[in-house]
Order: structure tokens, then sequence, then C-alpha cells
């Protein structure tokens, strides 16, 4: 079950106080190299361009006029374009001369840094498992060149923690990752709650079994299309980890949003399936029908949009391998098998697979499945040092919508690899994402402050607490505009939370008017009150203030311990 939370703006009009009364505190710089106080301006669209012949071979000397760029059905100039061969810029079309920022500047003869962040997945993986790909990843660090730099980061399902910023400095790399061996991971877990479904389910289907050699009137397992309780109340569990796995993911994608050069993301995953219905049956020949929960590219969507956002190519890993434990044991049936439980290893295994193909097409990378998984270091630099880097100015509407991204090529047995498509990220989903950002990596929030009090928890039912807040909010630091009646503000108010467990609830946006007789002095405050009904449980927070007319965000960190 998701994490109950309810706001309940007791005034949507603050009123001014004329004394400074109240101290506004300034919050500490946040230690990621995000900017939390940004939302982020995306005007140009980059596409690195992978092109090879049919036996995979890099072709090198295209021009621009070699490519055609198609958006929405629809043929765009391309208005930036340079090469990069094996790690060098080869050259840059005359468009990209000049300084545009979000435009990658490349001197001929330069080399081209790339900057890898790599998202450790330690909710789903086994620490076996985890540790080999770690190996190989640190046994691999020389292959970095010397202007690249790589991160990393870690979730454990409750939280991310940065167990390094950028660094060139191989020696501290392999620190890191011999540090990261060292941390628990949630895979065995994940392996209890699958076998207990699965158990759940023999039994069920055995029963079926007997049922239908008794009679022959009675229908079989295959012929089930409804998930039983036990199935729904995995499925749906299941759906939410991979959700907030997800959510992660793209979170720190996010904190590190500008690095320099390329931008690759190293997903280190311990096992995703698309489909998590199809995931506990795996079995083609079972048509359910009720389908709740998250899934499919609505699950991952939020993955790849990102990616394609902020220009990352995703590389993801196969943490497990060969999973040992997709499988069945089918052993304690004395009947014949009529719904093939003895082959859902294999398409378990497919269900897995597809998930990190599909992060890869969409964002132009590889996924390293299997025996690849050792080797992801070295397949990650090798593909991103041979591209052509092309970029336009799409038209922007912020207004969530995604569009397809095409390239062709002017010889038809070229082959051609690069992002599927871009979101036309909203204001308001730019600021949601950021304050989903910084309250999964719990560090300080960034540009502004707010002064943020709250109540004594008060019981509300069972297993249910309401927490009193009143946001001091510092309006000499918002945009006021002359209106008919004085000065006003339009500000947005998000409250994030997260509870001990890693739970979390949608993030709400609450608009506020601010108005005020006379244009507000620094040092003036205004109160909005408010209150939070959440879980029995310790929470985390961030209270956050979008000033829309200047962009800007205030924000505070919270903590309610019982």
């Amino acid at each position: 079950m998701r994490l109950s939370t309810v706001y309940r703006g007791v005034v949507a009009l603050l009123a001014l106080l004329t004394a400074p009364s109240v101290t506004v505190a300034q919050s500490q710089p946040s230690a990621l190299p995000g900017v939390f106080g940004e939302v982020l301006d995306v005007r140009v669209v980059n596409l690195e361009v992978v092109v090879t012949d049919k036996s995979g071979l890099p072709i090198a000397g295209l021009e621009p006029h070699d490519f055609r760029l198609v958006i929405d059905g629809e043929e765009v100039p391309i208005d930036y374009f340079s090469e990069v061969r094996g790690g060098v810029a080869i050259r840059s079309g005359e468009e990209a001369q000049e300084v545009v920022p979000g435009v990658p500047q490349l001197a001929p003869g330069s080399p081209v840094e790339t900057s890898y962040l790599v998202f450790i997945d330690e909710f789903f993986s086994l620490p076996t498992d985890r540790d080999r790909v770690l190996d190989s990843l640190a046994a691999d660090l020389g292959r970095l060149g010397p202007e690249d730099r790589m991160a990393v980061v870690a979730y454990d399902g409750q939280k991310l923690e940065m167990l390094s910023t950028w660094s060139q400095s191989v020696t501290e790399l392999e620190r890191v990752f011999k540090r990261a061996k060292e941390r628990r991971a949630g895979g065995l877990q994940r392996v209890a709650e699958r076998r207990q479904a699965r158990l759940d389910e023999t039994i069920a289907v055995q029963s079926l079994v007997g049922a239908a050699l008794a009679d022959q009137g009675v229908r079989t397992g295959i012929d089930r299309v409804f998930l039983d309780p036990q199935e729904r109340f995995y499925v749906q569990r299941l759906a939410e980890q991979l959700d907030r796995s997800v959510a992660a993911a793209a979170a720190t994608l996010r904190s590190f949003a500008q690095p320099p050069g390329r931008k690759v993301m190293i997903l280190l995953s311990g096992g995703w399936p698309f489909f998590p219905v199809e995931y506990l049956y795996s079995d083609f020949n079972r048509l359910i029908l009720d389908r709740e929960g998250l899934e499919g590219d609505d699950l991952y969507g939020r993955l790849t949009d990102t990616a394609n956002l902020l220009g990352y190519t995703l590389y993801p890993v196969d943490v497990p391998g060969l999973d040992r434990d997709s499988g069945v044991d089918v052993t304690i049936m004395t009947a014949p098998d009529p719904t093939g439980l003895a082959n859902r290893a294999f398409l378990r295994e497919q269900e897995n697979h597809y998930t990190l193909e599909r992060l890869a097409d969409e964002t132009g990378g590889k996924a390293l499945l299997n025996a690849g998984r050792i080797d992801a270091l070295e397949t990650a630099v090798s593909d991103t040092r041979s591209y052509y880097w092309l970029g336009f100015t799409p038209g922007r509407e912020w207004d969530d919508r995604r569009h397809d991204v095409e390239i062709e090529l002017s010889n038809p047995d070229f082959r051609i690899r690069s992002r599927s498509g871009y979101l036309d990220s909203s204001r308001q989903r730019e600021v949601t994402m950021a304050v989903e950002s910084t309250l999964l990596f719990g560090n300080s929030p960034g540009e502004g402050a707010l002064n943020v009090i709250l109540g004594e928890p008060v019981k509300a039912g069972r297993k249910r607490i309401d927490v009193g807040l009143t946001v001091l909010v510092p309006l000499g630091d918002l945009t006021f505009l002359p209106s008919a009646d004085g000065f006003v503000s339009q500000v947005e108010l998000r409250i994030a939370v997260i509870d001990e467990d890693g739970q979390r609830a949608e993030i709400p946006v609450i608009p506020i008017a601010l108005q005020s007789p006379n244009e507000p002095q620094p040092g003036q405050v205004g109160r909005y009150q408010t209150s939070l009904r959440l879980r029995r449980k310790d929470h985390q927070g961030v209270v956050a203030l979008y000033d829309a007319a200047s962009g800007r965000i205030l924000s505070s960190s919270i903590e309610i311990s019982l």
C-alpha cells in the first residue's frame, strides 16, 4: 500500500507581517553537483548517433547532409553537428561554432570527455552477483580516458546515497567500489517474496489440476483470467518496489544533470521485469484480464524521459546474469504440467532482459546481459568513443508531451543507434521531480530557505497521525507584480515525505496567491498552515515553494519522529 498523505490547506491567502519578527535560517549548500534551486531549462536536444556497417564496425567521415532528422514525422533542420572518432573531436559543422548553452563545444583534435554515472541497485540485487559486477567495474577503471570522470550512487530501497561525486582518480574509485561491496543488498528478501508467491501459485494450480483429473468438466489453471488475492498482492507490491527503484534512478540523473562532455549512466539492475503480472505467472497460455498497478512504459517511462531530456545514454547491466532463482520447483507435482511451470525460468529471464533492452533502445545505449555484465565498463567505454553529435532546437511548449525522434541516413546499408524521443517537460513537472530528487537523496535543499514549524503528531485513526505544518514564507525573496488591488505573487507549494520503509506519496501541487497592498520588503514574512496525514512511522520530507515568476525554489528539510 502506498503511503497515504492528506494535505489540508487552512488558508489560501497569506497575511503579511509588517515586522521582521521571524529569522529565516539559511540551509547549507547541497553536496550534490546538481542544483536543487533551479528548474532545468533544456533548450537544445542533443543526439549521440552511433553509425556502423552490417558487421558492427563504426562508420567515419559522414557529413551533416548524410543525416535526415525527423521529429513526429516531419523533417527538421540539424542545427549543430560534430563527429567524435576514437574519443577525439574530428571537426564541427559551421553551425556549431557559435557558443550556445547546452551544445558541446568540441575543438577539432581535442579529446572528448565522458561522464560515467554508476547507479547500483541494492534493493533487487544479491550480494554475490552485485560484487562480481563491482569487481569487474573496478578492474576496468584503467580504460577511462584522461578527461573522463565517474560518480557512483547506490539505492537500498529507502534512500539514495552518493558513494562518490565526480572523480577522475582510479585509486579513489577503486576504494569506492570496495566500500560498495560492504553495503547491505536486499536481493535475498526479494527472492523470498518471489518464492512465496510461486509457492502459493503452485498450490493453487495443483488444486485445479487435481480437480481436473477427477472431473474432466473442471477447467484447469490455464483458464484463470483473474488474479487471486495472493497473486494480486505480490504484483502490486512488486510494481511499487519497481516504481521506487525507477524513481531513484531518475532522481540520480537529475541530481547529476549537467556534467561536461558526453553523459552515460551504467545502471546495475538486480532484476526489473517489464510486466510484473507476466513475471509472476510467465505463461503465454494464460490471459489475465485484471491488470492493476504500473507496468511497461508507464513504469519505466519516467527514467527514459529523464535520460533523454538530459542527454544521458543508458547502459543497463544484468546483475544476476543467468538468474538462478527464475525457475519454479515443480517436483512435488504428481500430475501432468498443463500450465508449463517447468518452462517459466526462461520466460522470467526474458521479462527482465526486455526491460534492460527497452531502456537501452530508448536512449541509444546497449543492454549488457548475462556474461556481458562482466564487461560493462569496457563495452560502455568502447561504445562511446566514436559517434556523431547532432543537435536541434525544438519549439518547446512545456506541455509534457513526448516527441518521436527518427534519424535516417542517405546510405540504407548503414545501421544507426540513437535515442528515440524526448519529453517536452512542463515547468510544474520539472519542479516536482527536483523536489523528489532532493527527498530521495536526503540532502539539504539548495538555493533559498524556508522556515517550517511542525506541530506535535496527533493520532488520527488506525495507524495514522496528523501533523500540523506552518510555512513561514520570506516574502521579500519572491516576485510580486502590480495588480488592481496592490501586489500579487503566484507560488506553488509542494510537500514531499518518505517514511522509514522508503514509501512515499504522490507530491501534490498547491497553488497559493499572495496579495499585499504594498510591495513586500526584505524581512517580511507570511504564514501558510496545513496538516499532513501520515502513517504512524518516522518520516523525512522536503517542503518547497516555487516562485513561477522568477523560477526560483525556496525549500526546507523536515523530520517527523515518533
